[in-house]
C-alpha cells in the first residue's frame, strides 16, 4: 500500500529542473486512479454489458394478491405494508396510486432512507425487528441473494414479500382493493385500454424510465450516446401525441400516466443535470411541460412528491456520478403550479392498432 503522506514528499506538484515527476504525469496518474476505481464502483451500482450498456436486473419476488381459491394472499384491509424510498420512481408509483384509489385507511406505508454508509435502504426505526431493508428481504426469504429494493409490498399477517415489482404492485392496487378504496370507482386500467396502456408502458419504460437510468449510469460513449438519442426520442413522440391528447391514452387517466410522471418530475431536478440527459428540460417541452403541471397538480399526487429528498438522494448518495457530495440548491420547480390550460384537450390522436402490435 502507498504511503501517501511519503509519496507526496517524494513527488512534489511542482517541476524542479527535471529532478521531480512532472504535474502533468501526477494528472495522468491520478486520473488512471478515479477511472479504475469509477469502473470498479460501478460495476457494483449498475451492471452493465460488453458494451457499456446498464442492465437493471429484474424483480424476483413476483406473487401476486387476489382472490382466487387457494391464493395465501386474500385482498384484506390492514393486512399489507407498502415500504418506499420518497426519491425512488418506481416507490413514487405506488405512493401515487395509493394516494389516487383512497387506500391510505386500507394500505399502510413506512419509508426508509438510503445509507451511502451501508450502501442500501435502512429503517428510520426498527420494524418487524430489523434495521435495513436487506435484513427484511432474509425474514421473508432466508438465504435472498438478489436485490433489496423498494417499493415492497408486505404480507403483515405470514410475514413475507408478496411483491417488489412496481409495475405490478400498481396493478394490485388499482383493482385488488375496491371494496377498501374511498375511490372505488376509479379504474386506471380499464379493459378497453389495457393493449394501449400496455404498449405505453413498454416503450416509455425502455427509453424513459430506464432510458434516464441507462444514460446516467452508461460506461462507454457508444452506450450513452444510443440512450441519450432513444429517451429525447420517445419524449419527442410524447410530446407530438400530447398535444391532441390530454393523457397517454386519451381522456382518461391511467397507469402509463402513473407511470411516465415519476420520471418526469425527477427529470429537471436529477437527470438533466446528474445523469447528463442535458439535451432539453421537460419544462421546456410546449406539450410534455403542461402535461406534468396537469398530473402534479392533482392534489393526491403532489402530496407524494418530495423535492429535497430526491436531490438528497440522486446528489447525496450516488457517490460515482457527484463525488463531491453536493447538493444543487435549484432547480425552481414553482413552475409546476403554473396554470396548464389542457382541460379542453379530449382524445385526440391515440397510437394505432398497427403501432400497438
Amino acid at each position: 500500500m502507498i504511503n501517501i503522506r511519503n509519496f507526496q514528499k517524494k513527488i512534489p506538484l511542482t517541476q524542479n529542473k527535471g529532478n521531480f515527476l512532472p504535474p502533468k504525469l501526477i494528472i495522468k496518474l491520478g486520473k488512471f486512479v478515479w477511472t479504475e476505481l469509477w469502473h470498479l464502483m460501478m460495476s457494483r451500482l449498475a451492471p452493465r454489458n460488453q458494451s457499456g450498456d446498464y442492465i437493471r436486473p429484474s424483480s424476483q419476488l413476483r406473487s401476486f394478491i387476489g382472490t382466487e381459491e387457494g391464493n395465501p394472499y386474500q385482498p384484506a384491509a390492514g393486512r399489507y405494508h407498502l415500504y418506499v424510498g420518497l426519491s425512488c420512481p418506481w416507490a413514487h408509483r405506488t405512493l401515487i396510486v395509493r394516494a389516487l384509489k383512497g387506500l391510505e385507511a386500507a394500505i399502510s406505508v413506512s419509508v426508509v432512507s438510503p445509507s451511502a454508509v451501508s450502501g442500501g435502504w435502512v429503517f428510520n426505526q426498527p420494524e418487524e425487528g430489523c434495521h435495513t431493508l436487506a435484513e427484511l428481504y432474509e425474514l421473508s426469504e432466508p438465504g435472498y441473494s438478489g436485490r433489496c429494493t423498494v417499493p415492497v409490498l408486505w404480507d403483515k399477517q405470514t410475514k413475507t414479500i408478496v411483491n417488489n415489482e412496481s409495475a405490478e404492485i400498481i396493478v394490485m392496487l388499482n383493482s385488488e382493493f375496491n371494496e377498501f378504496a374511498v375511490n372505488s370507482t376509479l379504474n386506471l386500467y380499464p379493459e378497453e385500454l389495457k393493449q394501449k396502456i400496455d404498449w405505453w408502458n413498454e416503450k416509455i419504460y425502455t427509453s424513459v424510465n430506464n432510458g434516464v437510468y441507462r444514460c446516467g449510469f452508461a460506461q462507454s460513449q457508444e452506450a450513452y450516446n444510443q440512450a441519450c438519442n432513444e429517451l429525447f426520442a420517445t419524449l419527442d413522440e410524447i410530446d407530438v401525441v400530447l398535444e391532441t391528447n390530454r393523457y397517454l391514452c386519451g381522456s382518461n387517466l391511467t397507469l402509463a400516466d402513473v407511470r411516465l410522471f415519476t420520471t418526469l418530475f425527477r427529470f429537471d431536478i436529477a437527470y438533466y443535470g446528474l445523469f447528463k440527459c442535458n439535451r432539453r428540460r421537460i419544462r421546456d417541452y410546449q406539450n410534455l411541460g403542461a402535461y406534468l403541471r396537469d398530473l402534479y397538480q392533482l392534489k393526491e399526487v403532489a402530496a407524494t412528491c418530495d423535492l429535497e429528498s430526491i436531490k438528497q438522494d440522486y446528489y447525496g448518495n450516488l457517490f460515482p456520478l457527484n463525488p463531491g457530495g453536493i447538493i444543487p440548491i435549484g432547480p425552481d420547480m414553482a413552475y409546476l403550479l403554473e396554470p396548464h390550460d389542457r382541460n379542453s384537450i379530449s382524445k385526440g390522436a391515440v397510437p394505432q392498432k398497427s403501432e400497438i402490435n
